[in-house]
């Protein structure tokens, strides 16, 4: 008997990791975590309930892993641009043109996992809702930090409310999520991302004309 269970324990999976992960993250970006059952999830990934639980763990571990995911495959582009642009100006208009693309990718679910996949949670699911609050939160403060710098380095003016500032770019990100999911296209986010821009304070080194820059 115990050989037997040996065997079973070692025996090769009949499906492919990634693949099924890939299934899981469009279903709850499509849907949202708490709408997708384990009964909806077995069937987009296309296996049953125990391989599920072998490879994933429950329905809120996979999430987790799924959340990665997304970030990894979808959702880097506005840590890239805060750690790559030289200033908070170029970095949110980058940002912003790159949410425009990013949440209105053909044959994927529109907007932002991170914003949609959430925001319905009952009780049983505050902790999934406050998980994803935290990587919101933490993208205005790392938006924050890059304010902060251009402050400090005289590139805008030492009355600037940094934290203002920074609200009110990731409000215009999550703005365009929920835009891209009520079915708003690309043309329409970039033209909103150039008028977002225009109210955003020019510093010392930004050029004139930015363009989408």
């Amino acid at each position: 008997m115990a050989t037997k269970q040996r065997a079973q324990r070692g025996r090769p999976r009949s499906f492919d990791r990634e693949t099924a992960l890939e299934q899981a993250m469009r279903a709850f970006w499509e849907h949202g975590y708490e709408a997708v059952s384990i009964a909806d999830l077995t069937e987009t990934m296309g296996i049953k309930a125990p391989s599920l639980y072998a490879a994933f763990g429950d329905k809120r571990t996979l999430f987790e892993e799924a959340v990665e995911a997304y970030v990894r495959d979808f959702g880097a582009f506005s840590g890239r641009a805060l750690a790559e642009e030289p200033t908070a100006r170029r970095a949110v208009a980058r940002m912003l043109h790159e949410a425009a693309a990013f949440h209105t990718l053909p044959g994927y679910p529109r907007g932002c996992m991170i914003i949609t996949a959430a925001t319905n949670c009952t009780v049983q699911s505050e902790d999934v809702m406050h998980s994803l609050q935290e990587r919101r939160a933490r993208t205005v403060e790392l938006l924050e930090e890059r304010v902060r710098g251009d402050v400090e380095a005289g590139e805008l003016p030492a009355g600037t409310d940094t934290h203002a500032l920074a609200a009110y770019g990731v409000t215009v990100l999550q703005g365009m999520s929920q835009q891209a999911r009520d079915g708003a296209d690309r043309t329409t986010l970039e033209r909103v991302a150039e008028l977002a821009m225009a109210a955003w304070p020019r510093g010392k080194s930004d050029p004139e004309a930015e363009g989408k820059a």
